[in-house]
């Protein structure tokens, strides 16, 4: 039988520290201050004590979990694929197809104050990417779509004119105010005669936008009534659809959007970057603006004279001339004649008839004598 003193000794001397598996660094920091009071340390004792401090305190369930998900996903070898809304449009193409019709947004500004002869603002909302079938199920049963092409661009692209914004256009082409009224009718064929010549105005406008891009010629094809009578695209194909809004006349507001279904971009994917788009625009408005100088100076006029020969005389000899009088010239009559434009000296030039008339014959560039 062994002792009840010895079976004190063995047992702990507090119950709850046979709880105590983890302590926590409190813990570890009282036991080290008790043990710092009762007297010195062995060199192993310290060691010790500062491995449990530089040991980190982890959640091991959360790491288990952690490391268990990142082993699954490498061992898959594959990326997960959402085939009823892929995103075939990268975040780089969109902002590129913003900063395109932020440019078209304003051209179209510019072009319909003029013809509206009201103040006209236009603004991109948004651009976003989804199926054609969410497209369609989201927008009003009364949109008017102008459907046109962007050749060489393949497949067809819809505009949609929201019921407000067709009212106040329409008013204001047919003489009025350009009040917003309910619209909710069928277009008559003058109404329908005015949209289309809206709509062309709206694919111009975005024709020159996107000359930055690809050089592009705008086809108007048809206007049709609401999204359901027209297949622009299929169904689950993703498109790119930009929100526009627009004010007219400081007071009345109103919405369009322009839909690009996939295919359409699909082969200047490659140049749908802000990058292309800035580098672009820099070299054609120098070649734009080369142009611009060369057209307006091409109808600009010039003085031209041709120099026969020069002489010497004096003033008496000016004041005898009469008619008749023949002045000896310092030229022999194979030498060739100048050309002078506003009065510099150009080229030279060979005398001769066309047509019963005096003319010239350039021959060379005049080089000034040394």
């Amino acid at each position: 039988m062994p002792d009840k003193d010895e079976e004190k000794e063995s047992s702990p001397a507090n119950p709850a520290d046979e709880n105590i598996e983890n302590p926590e660094p409190e813990q570890i920091e009282e036991e080290v201050t008790a043990i710092s009071l009762d007297g010195d340390m062995t060199e192993e004792e310290e060691a010790a004590i500062q491995d449990m401090f530089e040991q980190p305190v982890f959640e091991t369930d959360e790491v288990e979990i952690e490391v268990s998900t990142i082993s699954r996903e490498f061992k898959r070898g594959y990326k997960l694929y959402n085939f009823r809304r892929p995103d075939k449009f990268s975040k780089e193409h969109m902002r590129a197809l913003q900063d395109i019709h932020r440019n078209f947004s304003r051209n179209l500004s510019m072009i319909l104050t003029a013809y509206l002869r009201m103040e006209v603002e236009l603004d991109v909302i948004s651009v976003d990417q989804l199926t054609y079938h969410e497209f369609v199920g989201s927008m009003p049963s009364h949109v008017q779509n102008g459907i046109f092409k962007l050749n060489p661009l393949a497949g067809d692209i819809s505009i949609g004119l929201s019921p407000d914004v067709l009212t106040i256009l329409l008013d204001r082409m047919l003489g009025g105010s350009g009040s917003n009224t309910d619209f909710s009718h069928e277009l008559t064929a003058i109404e329908e005669a005015l949209v289309k010549r809206v709509v062309e105005k709206f694919i111009s406008a975005l024709e020159e936008s996107w000359s930055t891009v690809l050089q592009v010629k705008s086809e108007f094809v048809s206007i049709d009534s609401g999204y359901h009578a027209i297949q622009i695209a299929t169904p689950g194909e993703i498109v790119a659809l930009l929100s526009f809004e627009i004010r007219i006349g400081q007071k009345n507001f109103g919405l369009f959007n322009i839909c690009f279904p996939y295919p359409v971009l699909e082969n200047v994917l490659q140049k749908l970057t802000p990058q292309y788009i800035y580098q672009q625009a820099s070299v054609l408005s120098s070649e734009v603006g080369r142009s611009e100088i060369l057209n307006k100076i091409n109808s600009a006029t010039f003085d031209l004279n041709v120099e026969l020969g020069t002489t010497n005389i004096s003033i008496d000899e000016v004041l005898d001339l009469k008619a008749g009088d023949i002045i000896k010239l310092d030229q022999q009559i194979t030498d060739k004649l100048i050309v002078s434009i506003n009065g510099k000296k150009k080229f030279n030039a060979a005398p001769g008839v066309l047509e019963n008339k005096l003319c010239v014959k350039i021959a060379d560039k005049y080089v000034k004598k040394k």
